[in-house]
This record gives structure tokens, sequence and C-alpha cells, in this order.
């Protein structure tokens, strides 16, 4: 996978005991040729700032199947306790419940295993590929906008493996979108980062107020390795410095039509929307060539993103409370108020 740094599959390839003991936690239904994708991301695969390790973490995991309904069946099967008192439904609503609300994902949550904790997410490849063209949610599109751990590869025909590189390259066009005409390389990395963050009602509560600059600080050279190929196809709208780490982009409307025009369609269609707001119709391309004039085209650009990720991070966490289970919801959700009060206290101290 061109799109995934040396560094990442250098960082797996060598391994760790903690992850290696998380992957054997969680199920095998690559047996059967189910699993086509599956990757480790945030704080638990990779540490950041802030933190002496990723040991004491809960480790995240993505699941990507072929048959949500299948991967239920065997996964009841060998992994019973899991599951939340939701299992005693059976594998056909278990997997309804994943394709038809939220965001198309079904977690299971703080899972034991030898080194801790793991929580594991699985979604449908049909779903993942549609949030990846058009950000349909914007959720696991928004997460592989970061570096991950990848433990399972897509076959080299898989769908999966152009719809990753699309999703970067949807990033990208969206971050220029709401970036100055000079910026520096770390600003950039903050803004993909945060793309997935803008509009989360989680990082008013429940969330370290600092978690995207504690992403992107210690992994700036994972982030260059994840974009570096996209530059060249952007040479007539951007060019990146990599000796002083500067950016410098045309702004002009010419340029802004260009990126518009490349945004995945959730995001187009949401822009559309909120122009037309006023009961007149123009369509898409009126709509682009209007808002690349407009002053306000990136904060129209911001709010489409807001909109998309605040809808899926609600319909998501409601999702979590019958999947997790009352109690599981409740220590993890007070994990998160802890974790957010301690970067609070972090941040008075440092002012």
């Amino acid at each position: 996978m061109n799109s995934l740094s040396q560094d990442t599959k250098r960082h797996w390839r060598n391994g760790t005991t903690q992850m290696k003991n998380a992957t054997r936690a969680t199920p095998s239904s690559s047996r059967d040729g189910d699993l086509v994708f599956a990757f480790s991301y945030g704080s638990g695969a990779f540490q950041q700032h802030g933190q002496k390790s990723t040991e004491e973490n809960v480790v995240d995991l993505i699941l990507v199947v072929e048959d949500a309904e299948a991967f239920h069946r065997l996964n009841l099967k060998h992994n019973w306790k899991h599951y939340s008192s939701i299992k005693y439904l059976g594998p056909h609503t278990l997997a309804a419940f994943q394709e038809k609300w939220g965001a198309r994902v079904y977690f299971n949550t703080l899972v034991p295993y030898k080194h801790g904790l793991l929580k594991y997410g699985v979604v449908s490849s049909s779903a993942i590929i549609a949030d990846l063209l058009d950000w349909e949610w914007m959720y696991i599109s928004g997460r592989l906008h970061k570096p991950v751990m990848p433990l399972v590869l897509p076959d080299a025909d898989h769908p999966i493996r152009s719809a990753l590189k699309h999703n970067l390259q949807n990033a990208m066009h969206t971050a220029l979108l709401l970036l100055p005409d000079t910026f520096q390389e770390e600003h950039l990395y903050h803004t993909l980062a945060g793309l997935s963050y803008s509009g989360d009602f989680r990082m008013s509560f429940g969330e370290d107020r600092n978690k995207v600059k504690n992403i992107v600080r210690p992994q700036i050279e994972r982030f260059r390795n994840l974009y570096a190929s996209f530059w060249p196809g952007l040479a007539a709208y951007a060019e990146f410095n990599s000796t002083t780490g500067r950016c410098e982009q045309d702004t002009s409307p010419a340029a802004r039509i260009f990126h518009l025009n490349l945004l995945p369609k959730k995001i187009q269609q949401t822009i559309v929307h909120e122009w037309n707001r006023d009961g007149r119709w123009q369509d898409v391309e009126d709509v682009f060539r209007a808002a690349a004039h407009d002053t306000e085209c990136p904060e129209l650009v911001k709010e489409a993103v807001q909109k998309t990720v605040k809808a899926s991070s609600w319909t998501q966490s409601l999702k979590g409370i019958p999947t997790a289970g009352f109690i599981k919801s409740i220590r993890y959700g007070f994990a998160k108020i802890n974790k957010m009060w301690k970067s609070l206290q972090k941040t008075d101290g440092e002012s």
C-alpha cells in the first residue's frame, strides 16, 4: 500500500508485545477469508505527545469484513463474552444493527486480553468503501487521515486499496481549501488530523483537548510519508519545500474550483444544500463558481465537514450504548472524562 509510510510498515513488521497479544485476542475470521483489512489506530498503536508509552492505553482496532452476519456468527461462537446482552438477538440482528445505524460500525468495547484492554470495531467492506470515497459518515475515513498500524492488508486488486488512496486525496483537497496561501508543514498535518474531530461533540465532552496536537507532534515523519505522493499531482496549485517545511498554494477562484470539484460527494452535497438554504436553487457548478469567489469559502467547507462529523459522532455514540452495555458504557465514559480532565489540568499548568 503506497500510501502507508515505510516507518509504519517497519513498526508493524518489527512488532511490539502489546500489539501481538492484542491481535491474538481478536476474532480470527481470516480463516474463511472474511477479514479483508484490519488496522490499529490511536494512542494504543503509536505513542502520542505527553505519553510515557502505549502500554496503558486501550488498543483500538478496526476489522473490515465482507459479510457482517457471517463474521458475528463465527465471533459469537468463539468470543461470546466480547458482546453485551444484545448478543442474545443473534448474528442476523447484530449485522442489521451494524449496517443500518450510525456510521455502520459495530464496536465491542473494553475486551480484556493478556496485556490490557482492547476495543474493536467491525465494518463491512462496502460500508468502508462508501466512507472512504464519499465521506458518507466521515468516521472510519477520518481515522485513516492519520497514520495507522496495518494488521491485515487488503489484496492488491481489492477496491479498498484504491479507496484508501482516494480518501487521502479527499483530505488534501479539503485541507488546502481551509488553509491560507502560505503555511508550515505542521499546520497542514494539524488540519488533516483535525478534520475528523471538527464537529465531534466528544471534543467538548470526554476527549483530550490537546488531542490533535498530541497526535501530530511525534508523528511528523509518518504524516509526511503518508501524504508525500500527492504533491506532484498538486504542482499547478501548491508547492511544498521539504527543506524549510514551508508550503505555498494558489488560493485564487480557479484553484478553489479545482479543489471543490474534487471534494468527496457528501461534502459537496452539504455545501450545495447550505448555499441554497435561502430558497433559490443553483446547481453544483453554479454554487462552486460562486463559492470560489466568496471570501467565506473556507468557512463554508469547514461547516460542511462539521455537519457530517457531528451527525455520525452522535448516532455512533448512541449506538455504542447497547453494543457496549450499560456498565461498560459508564466505565468507558468516565475514562474519557478523566482523560479530558487531565488534559485541562495540564493546559492550565502550562499557561
